[in-house]
């Protein structure tokens, strides 16, 4: 019988493995057992799980977050792409703990976040020696944020034909100009010859991506510099908080070009709320958390290699005293050890146990086991 449970230990440990794939409610009225013990069963095994499975720590860790319900701290390993935990909040208290009792966090090289405030001073306060990088594609894209609010204060001063027209070309003025077909860049060209702001809003966005171009960090200061002096008067509103960001996390922002990591599965994780969204209607946070964490089959494995120290070099066999002696080269030889007789037939030592690494969830078998509702 499982311990202080009116049933087997088998079927709670059944019940705790198909928690993690089915809905609770289905086990209930499979089993004939009350959802509540379902959940308990479920809460328990999740916690037998956190004592067991344990996540490699990152080198270059990435703090990110996902909307579940509200705002969730997820924390990546950038090299593996994988998942390493979500916490219940992003507040500077809760990552900083979270942070703390990470094991070998001295060896944490970069930490690739966003431009949330509380992400920093956590690392700061824990990972004293970590850089910190500004993920590139949450400042780029405060250029089309940029961009979009230029052309909702210039559709405010449009007929209701052309408003529904500006509205539907939208993309347009959002997409990169040299991923235009013929078609898109007749459009682009109609809106901003005939509005002005636009087209100066749509050049400085342009402008703006073309700094991550720069081969390294004094050219991506001097190319932001000249850009900042290239704005008119007019735009400025919309283009401030820009500024604003860059006067607040210049050092961060720039060390893109020093050490360039990012969080590139920005659209992985768009992609994994979207599914999140519709399949995990009802449950709470930490049931979500435990199905994305611990479901079998997700997690990203690579065994270590032993290390061995090098031998000589094996040149060639002579024969003395009917022994065969190995003579290594003279480049590895040494006089205070010389060659010993060969054993023959010397059975192999049995080979060392090499824990394996588990760097975590792999994003994308996690987005395809929910799509196909494994989960």
């Amino acid at each position: 019988m499982a311990e202080g449970r009116e049933m087997t230990a088998r079927l709670a440990k059944w019940i705790g493995e198909q928690s993690l794939k089915r809905p609770f409610l289905a086990i209930s009225e499979e089993t004939g057992i009350d959802e509540k013990s379902v959940r308990n069963i479920f809460r328990d095994y999740v916690a037998e799980l956190e004592k067991t499975i344990k996540f490699d720590t990152p080198k270059w860790l990435g703090i990110d977050e996902i909307y579940l319900i509200k705002p969730r701290c997820v924390i990546t390993n950038i090299q593996n792409r994988t998942i390493v935990d979500m916490l219940v909040n992003r507040n500077k208290d809760t990552v900083a703990k979270y942070l703390f009792r990470l094991e070998e966090r001295k060896n944490i090289q970069y930490v690739a976040m966003d431009m949330w405030q509380p992400y920093k001073e956590a690392v700061r306060a824990v990972l004293p020696d970590a850089r910190i990088v500004v993920d590139k594609f949450h400042v780029v894209r405060m250029a089309n944020v940029a961009m979009e609010s230029v052309r909702k204060a210039t559709r405010a001063e449009l007929t209701l034909k052309q408003r529904r027209g500006l509205m539907h070309d939208r993309f347009v003025l959002l997409k990169r100009e040299h991923d235009l077909n013929d078609k898109e860049a007749l459009l682009l060209s109609g809106w901003t010859s005939n509005y002005p702001l636009l087209g100066m809003a749509h050049r400085l966005k342009e402008e703006f991506y073309g700094i991550w171009d720069a081969p390294d960090h004094y050219e991506a200061l001097q190319a932001y510099k000249d850009w900042t002096r290239s704005i008119p008067t007019e735009l400025e509103p919309h283009f401030q908080p820009i500024l604003t960001a860059f006067n607040n996390w210049l050092p961060e922002i720039m060390g893109y070009f020093e050490h360039p990591i990012t969080n590139a599965y920005t659209e992985s994780l768009n992609n994994l709320v979207r599914v999140m969204n519709r399949s995990g209607r009802g449950y709470s946070f930490e049931a979500l958390r435990a199905k994305m964490l611990f479901t079998e089959g997700l997690h990203k494995h690579k065994q270590s290699r032993p290390k061995f120290e090098k031998r000589p070099v094996k040149e060639k066999i002579q024969i003395e005293n009917d022994e065969l002696m190995l003579i290594p080269s003279l480049a590895a030889y040494s006089m205070s050890a010389p060659a010993k007789p060969l054993q023959l037939h010397q059975p192999k030592p049995p080979k060392p146990y090499v824990p394996e690494k588990n760097y975590g969830v792999d994003m994308e078998s996690l987005i395809a086991m929910l799509e196909r509702g494994e989960i």
